[in-house]
Parts: structure tokens; C-alpha cells; sequence
């Protein structure tokens, strides 16, 4: 309830009219709030940044409660990316071993022993008389010789008598030239090559496999990552929230609405981005990028360095490509804050526009915006639009270059086709990455400004302290009491000077003045919206800066003559936040004057109320607003001219109304219409922050003084209507 109320009495004190001079400027940055300030939110959209690892740590700080599922996620991605790079592996190794399975032959051992002490004692397969049969093809021998392993099948010991002078038995292997293996029939040849297809089957199982667990583990990761990213915001939201309506009037005076609006939502959106986009990306695109380099080494380290050699110039591209992506996104930035704030202005505005006839002028200024923000769009889709067929470009170049160099090595039997298809997928994940982080690298941008503005609000501490320790006695009697109080808005700006009074228990007290003097203040100050510059308040002998603010804001309420409505129902208008029934609710409503209009709407208590209530008339809205304090069940209330711009009628039901508020009550009644007053059992006549005068309406007409002036104004004023 008390972010609620807390809420109410900063959009109410924002939306009152009774500060007049002693206000003017938070109203002027309410204006600039309602219609978007312009030069904020500039501001706010140069603020953009690279990288900041302060600001990477703060967000970083926020995963600590779902770190489980951050290092789960971390894990998937470590096995999701070992997946995609171990199947060329088995692509290779199936193609050079269990396809194209080829060997070389070294003959005259003694001859060549500095060939046989070069080759892969891991491929040697058999030394045959005087013979040593090898797959390795970085010798750059002929590759002429295809050896299986022998099997006690029939048909097979049928085909090796059938073909003695051609194939060689020798041990475990079977030795034919390839030659003589292409002579043979079809049926014959997969005879021979049996034990190599059940292996390619096999190895297909195992990569169909890891096609599946990469699947699996990458929707296991980019789940993980997509649920912290919305609990983190969530949990942004929630601290931001919380921060703001903790924030004094002072800072919520002098900072747009509208900045505070978006950075609880767009800003935080933008983090949500990055950890669901940029973050999964980012580590899967660094871990691939390493592992490809490290895989293309490990099948040919030759081959791979002629491909690390073709890849400077994709960095120096990438490196540009930062800087204008960054500028263009930036122009595209203020251009989309120019028109929201445009549009912003003028829809709320509207009303002045057609009073004026500035249609065709306001039509003229969007389109202009409009414009620039079109120019803005097509040249961040102009730089996109070169960077991906440029990195495309650089693909085809890599494969063109592996393939010629590839190509060369394996007619010199060099290279093995199996190696050469397997660089070519590789190089294709190689380059995929590069071109997401590049694409990313706007959203990373965003996070960091994003990020920025909410730590910046956070930092931003500007709290009216709640440090209290006492508590009202119940019941509570509702005394208070002013003792020297002195308070400014700005420095050397004072609205009240040394101002002392006291309000009895169950007294209704009226405060009247001039405009400026200082009358809205008091109630402001009672709440403690605004802490005192010096003196002090009491409330029940207990200075209000002892009590707790919750404490202190249910037994002190206002009602303001401009009344502030959430959207929603009519009930839960009332209720604000409170666990009552509905048969209270009804009871509130009730000497509020209220449930007559409640009960001719179609839909009663569950009516919804549009923004700001704007579907009820002014008096309705005041009587819900009763209504709301009712329920609420204060013992001191503050009534800021409640009775005003409304018709007769109404009026009868609103002092009704008031009547049932005051009753067994302490009430200050902050009076614009003197005539309202009469009744009052004190009233007191601010001048200039002072209190120049104190009495009855009776004993202030006879002290003929500034009270009897401002009655005879007004008193004039309706004459001469009249």
C-alpha cells in the first residue's frame, strides 16, 4: 500500500495548482514532462557507449540470484559448440577413412627410412614384404593402395581365391591396388568395403547425434539466458520502482516523467536484449571462432595458415564497420526521440493546436521530422546493406583461397579430400560469427546507454529519510502542532518563515492567503512530501520526522482539488491498495455521496476508469476521491479547495460529502473561496511565508486586515459577475 499511496501523493502534489510562483519551476518540468523534454532527451541519446566494464560489472551483479542457471546455460554452450565443431571432424575422418580410403607404399625401406621416420605412426597400417602402406598424404606420395580388415565371411574367401594375383592377404588387412578395386563388380566391391559401410553407418548415427544434442543444448542455453535476461529485468524494474517512489518531489519536480517512464521500460528492454542476444551470442560466437582455429590446426596446420593469413582484412572491415554502424545508429536514436517527442507534445496538445489552426503548420514540422528520421533509417540500412555482402565477400574469398591451395595439395596427394571439405564448413562457421557480433554490436551499444541511465537514476539518491522509531498511540488524537518552521523550495527562496500554530484534536482549521503564501506548502509539509528547512512539526506531540512514514501518511491524508485517478475499476479506486470488503467499499462510497453515480453506471463497482478517471465528470471524480480518504479511515485530513469548478448540485453533494470526512476528524481546509469557510473553528492568514492573522471568520472581518481584504475582493468579484 504504500508504493500506492506514496504514488498518489507525488502525482497528485505534480498535478496541483495551488503553488502557483512557489512552484512555478516543478511546474514547468510537469510541462516539460507531459510533452517530452526535448533538450533531456537529446541528451540522454548522445549518451552512448562502446563498452564500459563498470557498468558490464553492475549488470553482471544482477545474475547473481540465477547463477545456476547461468553456469547450466554456460555448460549447454560449451557442449552445444563441441557438437557443431566435432561433426567436420567425423565428416573428415569418415570421407578419408571409411570413403575414400587410400594408401600409400613405401618401397625399399633401407632406401627411404627418412620417409617412414616422417610419417604418422598412428596411420601406419601394415609393413608387408619389405613394404610399409601409410594414409598419411603429407609426404606427397601417390596414394595407389586401398586396405580393409579381413573377415571369415564365405563370400568374401570366395572373392579373395577368385581374385589371388590382385588381392593380398596379410594378417588382419586385405591389400588391392585402386586400380584393380575399380575393375571389380559393384556386389564385389561392397563385399570387399563391408566392414567400411557398417562404420560410415555408424559414424552417421553418432552424427546425427550431435545434431540432436546440439539442439538440445542450444535450446537449453538460449532458454536459460532468455529467462535470466527477464527475471534481471524484472528485477531492474522492481529496484527502479522502488527507487522512484521513494524519491522526494524535489527530484521527481525536476526530472521529466517521461525520461522516468523509459528508463523503467525502454531502457531496461534493452537490457533484457542484451543478455537474451547479445550475451548468448557473444559467448557462443568468441568459444566458435576459437574452436574453428584450433580444429583448422589441428586437421592441417599448412592449410591453416594460408586461411588465418585471408582473415586480417575481415577485422579491419569489422573494426570500420563499429564505427559507422555506431554513428548511424546514434543519428537513428535522435531522429526516433524527435518524433516521439514531437508526436508526444502535440497529441496531448491537441486541443491548442486546433484552437490555434496550427494543423497545417504542425503537419509541415512532422513531416520534416519525419523525414530525417527516414534519412536516419536508410543510412543505418545503407551501412548494413555493404557490411553483409562484404562479409560474404570475404567468405567466398577464404573458400576460394582454401580450395586453390587445397586443390594444389590434393592433386600432389598432399592433402586428403576429407581435410579440404571439412576447412570449407569450417570456414563457413568461422565467418558467421564475425558477422553476428558485428550486427550485435548495436545492441551491446544499446545495453551500455541503456544500462547508463538506469545506474545513473539509481545513483541518484534523493530520499526524504524514513529513519523513524516512534508510533502513534491509538486512537490517535490528531493534534498538530507547527514550532518556528521555515522551509524553501529553492535556496534563498523562503515559502514559510518561522511559522508557528496549533490545531487541536478534532478542529477544523482553514488556511487562506494570497497566492505564493505558502498555503499548499503546509499540507505538503505535514505529509512530509518536503522535509522542513529548520523548526519542527508534531503530530500527537511526536515530531513527524520520528515517525514512520507509512506510519505518518495513513494517519495524515490530502484531497486535492485536482484529483488524480488510477485506471481500473471504480472499486479498486477506492480500495487503493487496502484489503477491505466490498460491503466497506459500499460504506465508503456511501458517505462519500458516491454510490448514487456508482449505481447508475452499467457496470457499478466494476466500472473501469479510463486514464485519469476521464470518464467521470469533475465532481465524480472528487467524490470517488472522498471516498478513497474514507476508506483509507484517517484521523487528520487536508482538503485543498475541494469544492471548486463544479456545478450547484454537485456541490450540495460534495460539502455533504465533506461534512462525513470531517466528522470526529482534524481538518485543515486550504481555502481559495472564503465563503467555503465560515464554519471553520480557527482560521489561519498566511502573507509572505508568515502567519499575519488568526481567528474566526467573525473576529478576522472585525481585525480588518488582510482576511477582510480578501473577503471583499472576493465578495466584489462575485458581485460584479452577478
Amino acid at each position: 500500500m504504500k508504493k500506492f499511496f506514496t504514488l498518489f501523493h507525488i502525482l497528485n502534489f505534480k498535478n496541483s495548482s495551488s503553488l502557483k510562483q512557489s512552484s512555478r519551476t516543478g511546474e514547468k518540468n510537469q510541462k516539460q514532462a507531459e510533452f517530452g523534454d526535448i533538450s533531456q532527451s537529446r541528451k540522454q541519446d548522445k549518451i552512448v557507449k562502446s563498452y564500459d566494464p563498470v557498468i558490464m560489472k553492475r549488470l553482471l551483479t544482477f545474475t547473481k540470484p540465477y547463477k545456476f542457471q547461468v553456469i547450466i546455460a554456460v555448460i549447454a554452450l560449451f557442449f552445444a559448440t563441441s557438437a557443431e565443431l566435432i561433426m567436420p571432424v567425423i565428416m573428415q575422418k569418415t570421407i578419408d577413412e571409411k570413403i575414400l580410403v587410400t594408401y600409400s607404399r613405401v618401397e625399399n625401406i633401407e632406401e627411404n627410412e627418412e620417409i617412414i621416420d616422417k610419417i604418422d605412426k598412428k596411420k601406419t597400417v601394415v609393413e608387408l614384404s619389405g613394404y610399409v602402406y601409410f594414409s598419411d598424404k603429407s609426404q606427397g606420395l601417390p596414394a595407389d593402395y586401398f586396405i580393409t580388415e579381413f573377415s571369415d565371411n564365405s563370400e568374401l574367401l570366395d572373392l579373395i581365391q577368385e581374385n589371388q594375383t590382385t588381392i593380398t592377404v596379410s594378417g588382419e588387412y586385405l591389400i588391392i591396388k585402386i586400380e584393380d578395386l575399380n575393375k571389380l563388380t559393384i556386389k564385389e566391391r561392397r563385399l570387399l568395403r563391408e566392414s567400411d559401410i557398417s562404420s560410415v553407418k555408424s559414424r552417421g548415427l553418432i552424427y546425427l547425434g550431435l545434431l540432436i544434442g546440439g539442439l538440445l543444448f542450444t535450446f537449453l542455453q538460449v532458454y536459460l539466458m532468455a529467462y535470466t535476461g527477464q527475471k534481471v529485468m524484472e528485477d531492474i524494474r522492481l529496484k527502479l520502482y522502488n527507487h522512484t517512489v521513494r524519491q522526494s518531489l524535489n527530484f521527481l519536480g525536476k526530472t521529466p516523467v517521461g525520461g522516468l517512464v523509459t528508463k523503467i521500460t525502454n531502457d531496461v528492454e534493452t537490457i533484457n536484449e542484451f543478455f537474451t542476444s547479445v550475451a548468448t551470442s557473444v559467448l557462443k560466437d568468441f568459444s566458435l571462432v576459437a574452436g574453428v582455429l584450433i580444429t583448422l590446426f589441428y586437421l592441417d596446420y599448412r592449410l591453416a595458415l594460408i586461411t588465418v593469413l585471408s582473415i586480417p582484412p575481415v577485422f579491419i572491415a569489422t573494426f570500420f564497420f563499429r564505427i559507422i554502424a555506431r554513428n548511424a545508429y546514434r543519428s537513428v536514436r535522435e531522429a526516433v526521440s524527435n518524433v516521439n517527442t514531437f508526436l508526444s507534445e502535440h497529441i496531448s496538445g491537441m486541443d491548442i493546436v486546433q484552437m490555434f489552426g496550427r494543423e497545417a503548420a504542425s503537419k509541415k514540422e512532422f513531416g520534416e521530422r519525419n523525414k530525417k528520421l527516414l534519412k536516419a533509417n536508410l543510412s543505418e540500412m545503407y551501412v548494413f546493406a555493404v557490411f553483409r555482402p562484404l562479409m560474404n565477400l570475404f567468405t567466398a574469398v577464404s573458400i576460394s583461397v582454401i580450395i586453390y591451395f587445397g586443390a594444389g595439395n590434393l592433386l600432389k596427394h598432399a592433402l586428403s579430400l576429407g581435410v579440404l571439405i571439412a576447412f570449407i564448413d569450417l570456414i563457413q562457421k568461422f565467418y558467421r560469427p564475425i558477422m553476428d557480433f558485428a550486427e550485435k554490436f548495436t545492441i551491446l551499444q544499446s545495453a551500455m546507454a541503456g544500462g547508463e541511465r538506469i545506474f545513473s537514476l539509481m545513483d541518484d539518491i534523493d530520499q526524504i529519510e524514513d529513519n523513524g522509531i516512534e508510533t502513534l498511540q491509538i486512537p490517535v488524537k490528531g493534534q498538530i502542532e507547527f514550532k518556528d518552521v521555515s522551509f524553501a523550495y529553492k535556496e534563498n527562496e523562503p515559502v514559510l518563515k518561522n511559522l508557528s500554530f496549533k490545531v487541536n484534536p478534532g478542529e477544523k482549521v482553514a488556511i487562506v492567503g494570497y497566492t505564493g503564501a505558502g498555503k499548499t506548502t503546509i499540507a505538503n509539509l505535514i505529509t512530509r512530501l518536503w522535509d522542513i528547512n529548520s523548526g519542527a512539526i508534531f503530530l500527537d506531540g511526536i515530531d513527524i520526522r520520528d515517525l514512520k512514514l507509512k506510519n505518518l501518511r495513513e494517519t495524515v491524508i490530502p484531497v486535492q482539488q485536482d484529483v488524480f485517478l488510477f485506471s481500473g475499476t471504480i472499486e479498486e479506486s477506492i480500495k487503493t491498495g487496502l484489503n477491505i470488503s466490498d460491503r466497506e467499499i459500499k460504506k465508503a462510497a456511501e458517505l462519500a455521496q458516491a454510490n448514487g453515480f456508482i449505481k447508475k453506471m452499467e457496470k457499478g463497482y466494476k466500472t473501469i476508469l479510463n486514464e485519469r478517471g476521464s470518464n467521470l465528470s469533475t465532481g465524480q471524480r472528487q467524490l470517488l476521491s472522498f471516498a478513497r480518504v474514507i476508506a483509507q479511515n484517517p484521523q487528520v485530513i487536508i482538503l485543498d479547495e475541494a469544492t471548486g469548478n463544479v456545478d450547484t448540485e454537485t456541490e450540495k453533494l460534495i460539502q455533504k460529502a465533506i461534512e462525513e470526512l470531517m466528522k470526529e476528524r482534524t481538518s485543515l481546509v486550504i481555502a481559495h473561496r472564503l465563503s467555503t469557510i465560515r464554519t471553520a473553528d480557527k482560521i489561519l492568514v498566511l502573507s509572505k511565508g508568515h502567519l499575519e492573522e488568526m481567528g474566526t471568520h467573525e473576529e478576522l472581518l472585525k481585525l480588518k486586515g488582510i482576511y477582510y481584504n480578501l473577503y471583499k475582493l472576493q465578495y466584489e468579484s462575485q458581485g460584479s459577475r452577478k
